[in-house]
């Protein structure tokens, strides 16, 4: 692949986590298409159609436990190529199914489990293992191919659709086996350096540098971050500001999946053209890849990652307000504005806060675990919810009102979240890192 040796690996690892983050969020966040055809064919009701989508990021949750395991015992590729198998089978019999049962399994299990080997507890642990001081920079760099993911696909499969629903699954399958399959052989294949205790490495020198680090280079802006000591799965556990990270994540991702489940089968029902109706996403990635630089950036230069935490709730808040009210394709790209750069905030906050309280050696497991309740329960209730609540009333309006309320609260309970421990971030401090690797 022309790859350059005297490169710290690490900024490869990130560029391996951009592209196939790109391609699974870019593949499930574009389901909302489906939904408005796969309806009308067999006339299933919205929950029905809500619950597959559902069901998956359940499962999806539920194999970010075991993928977070695995990802703390070995390299990440193997874990991704089993994902890749799992995952393109499951899209491709989805195209085939004929009874609710077939796609919740197909749909439900096989791309939920798949997606979950190489889906933000894999990537970005992978990621956060091999860096310390440009831990938020490096992974929100990494968390940027979610947003070009659904920039890229999304018209893509609206356009794709328009033909046929069913080539559109068949297309994403084909997707992932080729594009995920690639990348792991190609750039996921190592193990992170260990530092002192286990810790990750650094990866001194900014993503343009020509070398390998020095034990003695200055890395990070002002404000370095420094590991935090290594916590037992057992503390972290019995510890409430995990739960409190989950409680506000899971609610989090619950009105996010809600929206971006409905809102283009919503934008339709509002009278916006269907092509424009999809591209919303696509838009909404596009902000989310700002955001996802931004918070990515600023959480390294603040003193507490929380407070960029607190800024992407407000800013996915302001946007589910607006989406009330969006009854054409300008107002409806508004929102996506908005929403999409709060809703950038997710991926790389949750192992940057992770990390600085409990440390990188348990990263993997305790980002497993907190995607879990995020999008498992969290994640898997919001579209259901929605459908039901649809079905119900004949109008998307109580839902969107449920995810503005819970977009407020979260804005104002994550500020309550304890600091990290002593010592997390000190001006200007230098590490040192051994720049040998495994390879599995």
């Amino acid at each position: 692949m022309g790859i350059r040796r005297n490169l710290y690996w690490g900024w490869y690892v990130v560029l391996g986590a951009f592209l196939i983050m790109g391609i699974n969020y870019g593949a499930r966040y574009c389901f909302g298409i489906f939904v408005k055809p796969m309806s009308l064919e067999y006339s299933w009701s919205r929950s029905v159609i809500s619950l597959g989508a559902s069901l998956m990021i359940l499962t999806y949750g539920i194999g970010g436990i075991l993928s977070g395991y695995l990802l703390d015992r070995m390299a990440p590729r193997k874990i991704m190529m089993i994902g890749a198998m799992l995952a393109s089978s499951g899209m491709v019999l989805t195209a085939f199914v004929t009874s609710p049962w077939q796609y919740y399994l197909t749909y439900g299990l096989l791309c939920g489990a798949g997606t979950s080997c190489f889906g933000v507890v894999v990537c970005g642990s992978s990621v956060g293992k091999w860096f310390v001081t440009n831990r938020g920079m490096a992974i929100g760099t990494a968390s940027v191919g979610i947003g070009v993911g659904t920039m890229i696909l999304s018209p893509l499969l609206g356009y794709i659709v328009q033909e046929s629903w069913r080539k559109g699954f068949i297309f994403l399958g084909l997707v992932i086996l080729i594009g995920v399959a690639g990348l792991a052989q190609g750039l996921m294949k190592k193990t992170p350096p260990d530092n002192d205790g286990g810790t990750s490495c650094p990866g001194a020198g900014q993503a343009g540098s020509e070398s390998a680090p020095d034990s003695t280079q200055k890395d990070g802006p002002a404000l370095s971050r420094t590991p935090a000591p290594a916590a037992s799965l057992a503390r972290v556990f019995r510890d409430s500001r995990f739960w409190l990270l989950a409680l506000c994540y899971s609610l989090a991702v619950m009105s996010e999946m809600a929206i971006f489940v409905h809102q283009v089968a919503f934008a339709i029902d509002q009278g916006v053209n269907r092509i424009a109706a999809a591209s919303s996403l696509g838009f909404l990635g596009v902000a989310s890849i700002l955001g996802r630089f931004f918070f990515g950036w600023f959480s390294d230069r603040i003193s507490d990652a929380k407070y960029a935490s607190s800024i992407g709730f407000f800013m996915m808040a302001l946007g589910a307000a607006i989406l009330m009210n969006a009854d054409s394709t300008t107002t409806l790209f508004l929102y996506a504005f908005f929403f999409g750069f709060g809703y950038g905030s997710i991926a790389p906050m949750m192992p940057i806060l992770l990390a600085d309280r409990f440390g990188s050696d348990v990263l993997g497991t305790t980002y497993g675990v907190l995607t879990f309740f995020a999008a498992g329960i969290g994640g898997s209730a919001g579209p259901l919810l929605c459908g039901m609540i649809y079905d119900r009333y004949g109008s998307y309006d109580y839902a969107w009102r449920i995810n503005l309320a819970v977009l407020v609260i979260i804005t104002f309970l994550i500020m309550i979240l304890k600091p990290r421990n002593p010592g997390s971030y000190s001006p200007g401090m230098n590490r040192t890192c051994r720049t040998s690797s495994s390879e599995e």
